[in-house]
């Protein structure tokens, strides 16, 4: 009998991937249905669902969900769900569309069929609510806001069936893993309580400190990468991986850590997005998500620590995943090495406080990283990155909110 937490929902995975002949026939018949095409977050959510990512869900949200889930945590059948999991289309799609009518979903990148929809509810949303309840605002230069704005001002609920996971296997081979194979690595290795690490950055001395908390207390750590879309300026997955892979060969005791990648593009939601990535990484098997400073944060539109608070203002038992709240984190001259607001008594003259953001701004301006920021082996493979860059991809970071701290 396996000791990993659940997947959620209190059952079984649930993969809506098909394979083998059931595959290939959707997919024949998915050439004569209308399209509908997905933007890089829906077909994100849409491969999430059809690894068992997103498990209990079988398609995407009605109004009543969205409704719910903005208002109070809660799908229409009372599921625990933090971030709306929606699709759009124009105005004129949706007035081509019949109810119970089969439409094909189409990755608008690649122009990839990714799955096919039963189409159950056609419905508007007020988007500015939305961003208020999930962003806390309606700027539209938060990211997440402007990617709210940006979709289709009519919804399309119903029932999936998933037919791609795109070309993440291809691109990241192994370090792209199902729910049901982190699982199996995790029985594997014996592991029975084990923190999730977010990044959608390469890890600094701050995250690396982190990780190595949780060591101490956990069998293990997943450290789980974004592999799908981010705003300019951030760093690709394929960089990060690398620089993570170099940390963790060179910094880490052995059978301590996996490093995976997963494919939804970032939101930027703070808090509401902390509770969405402890929801999938018990689908992926892991007991703890690590919550330090800012977590899926941007910018300074939420507090330093809205996402740890986050998690005692849900309703109790939610989720199985638990928060593992972290201070914030700094390198210390007079401690000689890395400490925490609870460990170092020391004043900020003494402390160098680090983020991903003000790693990058260093890079982005040509500038070395101090050992005190980035392990030397992993700073040279970010350099080397940003050395290939021309002046236009290379985008200027502004240091403001808890960042510029």
């Amino acid at each position: 009998m396996s000791r990993l937490v659940k997947p959620h929902g209190g059952g079984e995975l649930k993969p809506l991937l098909l394979e083998g002949a059931a595959r290939e026939a959707e997919l024949a018949r998915a050439q004569s249905l209308p399209k509908i095409k997905m933007s890089s977050r829906e077909t994100g959510d849409l491969i999430m669902m059809g690894i068992g990512g997103f498990t209990p869900l079988e398609g995407f949200m009605t109004h009543a969900d969205w409704a719910g889930v903005c208002d109070g945590y809660k799908m229409a059948n009372g599921l625990f769900w933090p971030i709306p999991v929606t699709l759009s289309t124009d105005p004129n799609t949706a007035q081509t569309l019949n109810l119970g009518q089969d439409v094909a979903l189409v990755n608008c990148d690649s122009d990839e069929i990714m799955g096919t929809m039963k189409v159950t509810e056609i419905y508007g949303i007020d988007k500015g609510h939305e961003c208020m309840m999930v962003y806390k605002t309606t700027d539209i230069a938060h990211p997440g806001v402007k990617m709210v704005m940006d979709q289709g001002a009519i919804n399309l609920a119903g029932p999936v069936k998933v037919l791609s996971t795109g070309t993440f296997k291809e691109e990241y081979g192994d370090q792209f893993m199902t729910p049901a194979e982190t699982r199996a690595a995790f029985e594997k290795a014996g592991w029975s309580k084990i923190a999730a690490f977010q990044t959608r950055n390469p890890m600094h001395r701050s995250h690396e400190y982190l990780a190595k908390i949780a060591i101490e207390t956990m069998d293990g750590v997943l450290i789980h990468s974004l592999l799908g879309a981010l705003k300019p300026g951030d760093i690709p997955a394929e960089v990060r991986s690398e620089a993570i892979s170099t940390l963790v060969e060179n910094y880490f005791a052995p059978n301590t850590v996996i490093q995976a990648g997963y494919p939804l593009d970032m939101r930027y939601a703070g808090p509401r997005e902390a509770l969405l990535h402890a929801l999938f990484r018990q689908n992926y098997g892991c007991s703890h998500l690590i919550v330090g400073r800012d977590h899926a944060g941007v910018g300074d539109y939420y507090g330093p620590f809205d996402a740890q608070k986050i998690f005692d203002e849900i309703p109790a038992g939610s989720l199985e995943t638990t928060n593992m709240n972290i201070d914030w984190t700094f390198w210390c001259n007079k401690c000689g090495g890395m400490a925490s607001q609870r460990t170092c008594p020391h004043t900020k003259d003494d402390r160098i406080l680090l983020s991903g953001t003000k790693v990058r701004a260093m890079l982005s301006e040509g500038q070395d990283l101090p050992v005190e920021f980035s392990r030397p082996e992993v700073a040279k493979v970010l350099q080397k990155y940003y050395a290939s860059l021309t002046e236009e991809q290379n985008v200027k970071i502004e240091l403001k909110g808890h960042s510029a701290a």
